[in-house]
């Protein structure tokens, strides 16, 4: 048996990669802020670390063969690469469409560098970029819960992936052979519109919710004014724009991965009906 650690341990993603491994009998390393906090299945050890503090790591990192890393948009520690590259063999990154992501987005730079330092540390690795989550919908729960969605490019296609989606692929390539060097792009089945998300999601809830399309300029200043980013709403924009005419593309990785299709954005509705309500 080998050690797993886990970073982002609690967090929309890390619990189910957590929770899949101890399942599965596999010896899994909890790395979180307070252990004393930190709700994890049982048998699962949570050891205190925190990832803008490479020297907190040694200790989650103290006999751990694969290390799954997620980075949170903070500022890039190259010691942590290095701390990671000193214990484990193996690092599955979960990292975006770093080759597609619009000019001036933040996570393309942080991703890339991430990317570039894990490459030359010496670890095998596994990068599963991810295209944009299903769970970013949840920006618009306020909206919905007043029956109507105020956002740019209603006709924008986007092909979103269900947090568990990204979890299972993540384990697969923790816990089986042949994922060296691979760079698994992983999507949602389909690609469906702004407009038919928020009405994907009012069907979940059983209330009718109606989109209105929100002018690029009137979007671009309220959501500089929420995001504080001039650039990053540029590029989102940008992005949302050209998701009109050429949906975002989709991808059967998952189903080639784990045998069965990418769920669905309607089944992550489902799942998610509480939170809109």
């Amino acid at each position: 048996m080998t050690k797993i650690l886990v970073t982002g341990a609690t967090g929309t993603i890390g619990k189910h990669i957590v929770s899949s491994l101890a399942a599965a009998g596999s010896e899994v390393r909890a790395l979180v802020r307070d252990p004393d906090t930190a709700s994890l299945p049982a048998g699962v050890e949570a050891v205190r670390g925190d990832l803008s503090a490479p020297e907190t790591l040694e200790p989650a990192l103290r006999g751990v063969r694969s290390v799954y890393l997620m980075w949170p948009g903070i500022p890039v520690e190259p010691g942590v690469v290095e701390r990671i590259a000193g214990h484990a063999e193996h690092v599955v990154y979960l990292s975006a469409d770093v080759t597609d992501l619009a000019d001036g987005e933040r996570p393309t730079i942080y991703h890339q560098e991430i990317e570039r330092l894990i490459r030359a540390s010496g670890l095998r690795w596994t990068f599963v970029r991810a295209i944009d989550f299903a769970t970013n919908t949840l920006a618009w729960a306020d909206q919905i819960k007043r029956g109507v969605v105020r956002w740019p490019y209603g006709r924008a296609a986007r092909s979103l992936i269900h947090e568990r989606d990204i979890a299972d692929v993540a384990v697969h390539a923790l816990t089986t052979p042949g994922h060296d060097k691979a760079k698994y792009l992983i999507t949602g089945p389909e690609a469906i519109t702004h407009a038919d998300q928020v009405r994907i999601i009012g069907e979940a809830i059983g209330r009718e919710v109606r989109w209105e399309d929100l002018p690029p300029d009137i979007a671009r200043e309220q959501l500089t004014a929420a995001w504080g980013n001039p650039e990053f709403v540029a590029a989102r924009l940008k992005a949302w724009a050209g998701f009109v005419d050429t949906p975002e593309r989709v991808t059967d990785t998952v189903e080639q991965l784990l045998g069965r299709p990418a769920r669905t954005f309607r089944a992550w509705a489902e799942e998610h009906a509480g939170d809109f309500r």
